[in-house]
């Protein structure tokens, strides 16, 4: 039978050799001493695949209790196969490559789970190994598809790529995140001494310096040219991403009946919450304006301040591009790929169907991020009569396009006609706008109207500023914005709101005349 207990034994033996390197044998001079030589196990494995008889062989024990706790783990891990002639024989498959590579004998419940599960009990596959493998038949989204692709090349093989799949464990996991730490402290101290490094290399009075002060400013220059280039750290956020990238690989491995266990489940991190949205109040223009800091990484402007930027942005050929980000609250590729078909102007409708994403500086189309991104909202009689203006402009550009391209081609140029992409938004011969393009333009509409910095995604957080302010709720942002749950948009935007609430509390304030009351009345009454 299958599980019955084979045979096995415990022995001693000499292992002593000659200067040509072959044991000794009967010839060792201390084969007659009480405590020479080592101790060897002995177990009969089940048949192979053709039935020959198979045994494991282990030598070299300093003392028969070593050998004999080898010889418990070996028979433990041959009692679990039973009756199961298969299993028998991947047992003894197992065993084998364990004695001939000189690996421990594995544990009973680590062989007793894979039995279960059905996972080849001697994959020697890397964690590497399995990554490339795994990216490989990846269906996600172009750039989810690229994401995974960057934490595996940087992160996870460097760090993670080596150890065998099937032993990868918690504590190789938790300390792989760990020395990422370890190395934003030090990349953090090598900035710091750069960037102070750098201040010794300038010379901040007027006129040319001294003779001795440029030997001494060479000499500080030098330093700098050896010293680390400025480098990225890795932070909460992206820390969470990589390990949703392990999770989600080894997560298909167990699929696939590689291995039983994810240990990138069970390792601690910092919080990679999304930064809270902040509003630029006074007091934060004027501590920007002094010391160059933001209070956050997502700020977003007043009404007041969108209103300065919307009235500088008039003049270009963007500017229903912006307002409708502003009010509805598009994100950048949503509005470069959004096709006029999809805009109702008489109903005041707008479907997100399309977006334009850039993968290095190549832009393709895609379907937008999340099911929820692709919904009909709402357009504002505003909104409306700045979208009818646009396609004005948009057919006298077309008709100024054309002209230009007849001219050229008339001079023996090959200048096509404008193209009809079927874009609402459009460079100025009709072909895609390049998503990079409104971002530079926004850039520089804003510093000419001398407003404190945002990203253009931030100008969608506006988007729920003016919601709030016009009266709408967290499921009103929600919606508009199409965030996944109103969770998302709590947190994103609830000390946003607080300060929105504050600041509409203190214009109600004001809006009451008061005569003020001299100290005499005060103080009769």
């Amino acid at each position: 039978m299958a599980g019955a207990r084979r045979a096995g034994s415990i022995t001693k033996r000499c292992e002593c050799r000659g200067p040509d390197g072959k044991r000794l044998g009967a010839k060792c001079p201390q084969l007659s001493k009480r405590n020479h030589g080592n101790h060897q196990l002995r177990q009969e494995l089940p048949p192979d695949v053709e039935g020959n008889r198979r045994t494991f062989r282990r030598t070299g024990y300093a003392g028969v209790k070593d050998a004999q706790a080898d010889l418990d783990k070996l028979r433990a891990v041959l009692d679990l196969v039973e009756d199961d002639e298969d299993a028998a024989r991947r047992v003894g498959d197992l065993l084998v490559k364990v004695m001939r590579e000189r690996e421990p004998v594995p544990a009973i419940e680590d062989v007793r789970r894979r039995l279960v599960g059905g996972v080849p009990l001697d994959s020697s596959m890397t964690v590497g190994e399995w990554l490339d493998e795994w990216i490989e038949t990846k269906k996600t989204k172009r750039l989810t598809t690229n994401g995974y692709r960057s934490h595996i090349r940087v992160h996870l093989k460097p760090g993670l790529g080596h150890y065998r799949l099937d032993r990868l464990n918690v504590g190789h996991v938790q300390a792989f995140f760990d020395a990422i730490t370890e190395r934003n402290e030090v990349i953090a101290a090598e900035n710091t001494a750069r960037r102070e490094q750098e201040a010794r290399c300038k010379w901040g009075r007027n006129g040319r310096p001294s003779q001795a002060e440029s030997e001494r400013l060479a000499a500080e220059r030098e330093k700098l040219a050896a010293m680390p280039p400025y480098r990225l750290i890795t932070g909460p956020a992206t820390k969470q991403r990589i390990r949703a990238t392990l999770r989600t690989a080894l997560n298909a491995a167990i699929r696939h009946q590689r291995i039983t266990f994810n240990p990138a489940q069970w390792v601690e991190l910092e919080s990679g919450k999304r930064p809270k949205a902040v509003l630029w109040t006074d007091q934060h223009v004027e501590r920007w304006e002094r010391t160059g800091e933001k209070p956050s990484p997502v700020m977003v402007w007043t009404p007041i301040q969108i209103g300065r930027f919307l009235d500088e942005a008039e003049g270009s050929r963007l500017y229903a591009f912006y307002h409708l980000i502003a009010f509805r609250g598009l994100r950048r590729g949503e509005g470069v790929g959004h096709d006029r078909a999809n805009t109702d102007l008489d109903n005041g409708l707008i479907t997100i169907a399309q977006e334009l994403v850039v993968d290095n500086w190549s832009v393709f189309e895609d379907t937008p991020k999340t099911d929820g991104s692709a919904a009909t909202i709402a357009l504002d009689s505003l909104n409306i009569a700045v979208l009818r203006q646009h396609r004005e402009r948009q057919a006298r550009e077309r008709e100024e396009w054309n002209r230009h391209a007849a001219r050229e081609r008339a001079k023996g140029r090959d200048v096509a006609d404008w193209v009809d992409t079927g874009k609402e938004f459009t460079d100025v011969d009709g072909s895609w706008l390049h998503p990079e393009k409104v971002s530079d333009e926004f850039r520089r509409i804003y510093q000419r109207a001398g407003l404190p910095p945002i990203n253009l995604r931030d100008l969608r957080h506006c988007a729920a500023t003016l919601i709030h302010a016009g009266g709408g709720d967290l499921h009103a942002i929600k919606e508009t914005l199409r965030h996944g749950t109103i969770q998302l948009a709590s947190d994103t935007y609830a000390s946003l709101l607080e300060e929105v609430d504050r600041e509409i509390a203190e214009k109600a304030a004001a809006l009451v005349p008061r005569a003020r009351r001299s100290d005499d009345a005060a103080v009769r009454e």
